[in-house]
C-alpha cells in the first residue's frame, strides 16, 4: 500500500497507487504555503503559532525567558510522551484512557522495587516500564478479541490498575507514598539538564515523535495503522493484521505512560498512587487539537506535538500575565472547538485536493 500525500491525511484499505494523487504534480504546481494547507498539522501549526504570540505579548520577558520556556516545554514533553502513542491508537479508531493509572502504576513499582526494597535502579526501571507494556497487551487482547468499546475495556483498566496499585502499595510500604534517591545516571537519563531547569524529557519526546513520524510515513506499518483507523473490515479483507497492530499499539500506549511515570518518580524523588490522572484527558486534549480525528484514520505526528506544545503553553502561559488561572480552562474550551472546526476544513481540503498536471517543459 502506499499513501496517498506525503506527512499527511489518513487512507483507507482501498487506497491504491492509480487512485492516489499525483504527489510530483502537487509539489510542482503548489508553493509550500499552499502544500500547507493540505496538510493534517496545518490547523495545529496556526494555534500553536497564536498562542505563542499571544503570550509573548501579555507575558512578557517572563514567559519568553529560559524559565518560562522550560515551564512549558517540560509539560509538553511528558504530556507528548503520552500524547503520541494515544494519537497513534486514534488515528487506528481506539481510544485508551488508563495512561493515567498505568502512569501511577509505573512510578510506585519503580519507587516500592528501588526506594522502599532497595534493588538497583535498573530493575526498578525495567519491571516499572515492563508492567506498562503488560497493561497495554491486556488493553489490547481484551479489545481485539471481545470487540467491546476501547473506551469501556480501558475504563475498566484504569479503575483497576488504580485500586491494585493503591491496595499493594498499602500492603508493601504501608502509606501511599514512597520516596526513592536516584543514582547519577539515572538523573542523566531521565532527570533534568545541567542548571536544573529544562528537563531530559525533552529529548526523549523529541525522538520519539521522530521515531515514530518515520514509522508512520514511511513504513508500510504507517499506512496500516491509517487502513485499520478508515475502515478495520476492509483492513482485515487486504490482509493487513488487525489485531496484532493494535495491540502493539496499546502496548505502545502502555509504554509511554510508564515512561512518563519513570521520569516523573526520577526528578521528583519519589512517588505517590494519584499521580498521573491529569494525563487522561489532558493527552486526548492535546491529541485533538492536534488534528487526529476522534472517528480515525486521519492524523500525523508533527500535528500531535504542535497541538501536545499549543496545550502546554495554554497551560502555563496564563501564570506569565498577571491574570486569574481561571480563564486558562476559558482559553483551552475555545481552543479545542476552535481546533476541531479548523481541522474539518483542513481535512476537507486535503480529501478533495485535485493536483493539477505539471507543465510540459
Amino acid at each position: 500500500m502506499t499513501s496517498s500525500l506525503p506527512d499527511t491525511v489518513g487512507i483507507t484499505a482501498e487506497t491504491t497507487a492509480e487512485s492516489a494523487p499525483d504527489v510530483s504534480a502537487l509539489k510542482r504546481t503548489e508553493s509550500p504555503l499552499g502544500r500547507l494547507r493540505h496538510r493534517p498539522e496545518a490547523g495545529a501549526l496556526i494555534g500553536t503559532i497564536s498562542v505563542f504570540v499571544f503570550f509573548a505579548i501579555f507575558g512578557g520577558e517572563k514567559f519568553l525567558a529560559a524559565a518560562g520556556a522550560a515551564s512549558w516545554l517540560n509539560i509538553a514533553a511528558e504530556l507528548g510522551i503520552i500524547a503520541i502513542p494515544v494519537g497513534l491508537l486514534m488515528i487506528a479508531g481506539e481510544l485508551d484512557v488508563s495512561v493515567g493509572s498505568v502512569l501511577a502504576g509505573s512510578s510506585m513499582t519503580l519507587a516500592i522495587v528501588s526506594g522502599h526494597w532497595g534493588a538497583p535502579m535498573i530493575v526498578g526501571i525495567v519491571l516499572a516500564l515492563g508492567l506498562g507494556l503488560l497493561i497495554g497487551l491486556l488493553n489490547g487482547i481484551i479489545v481485539t478479541r471481545t470487540n467491546v468499546p476501547s473506551l469501556v475495556v480501558t475504563l475498566a483498566t484504569m479503575a483497576g490498575v488504580a485500586g491494585l496499585t493503591l491496595g499493594l502499595s498499602r500492603v508493601a510500604t504501608g502509606t501511599t507514598s514512597v520516596a526513592i534517591s536516584p543514582d547519577p545516571f539515572s538523573k542523566a537519563v531521565f532527570g533534568q539538564l545541567i542548571g536544573g531547569q529544562f528537563e531530559v524529557a525533552i529529548f526523549w519526546w523529541i525522538g520519539i515523535a521522530v521515531l515514530v513520524s518515520v514509522v508512520l510515513q514511511m513504513m508500510p506499518y504507517g499506512n496500516w495503522i491509517f487502513a485499520i483507523g478508515g475502515d478495520k473490515e476492509s483492513a482485515r479483507a487486504t490482509g493487513i493484521p488487525v489485531t496484532k497492530v493494535k495491540i502493539a499499539l496499546y502496548m505502545a500506549s502502555g509504554f509511554g505512560a510508564a515512561l512518563v511515570g519513570v521520569i516523573q518518580t526520577i526528578l521528583y524523588n519519589g512517588a505517590q498512587v494519584a499521580n498521573g490522572q491529569s494525563f487522561v484527558f489532558n493527552s486526548i486534549i492535546a491529541v485533538v487539537i492536534g488534528g487526529v480525528l476522534l472517528t480515525g484514520g486521519y492524523g500525523s505526528v508533527i500535528g500531535i506535538a504542535l497541538g501536545t506544545l499549543t496545550f502546554a503553553i495554554v497551560n502555563q502561559g496564563i501564570y506569565y500575565t498577571g491574570w486569574n488561572s481561571d480563564w486558562a480552562s476559558l482559553i483551552l474550551g475555545v481552543l479545542i472547538l476552535t481546533a476541531v472546526l479548523m481541522n474539518n476544513t483542513f481535512r476537507r481540503l486535503a480529501l478533495s485536493y485535485k493536483p493539477r498536471s505539471a507543465k510540459k517543459v
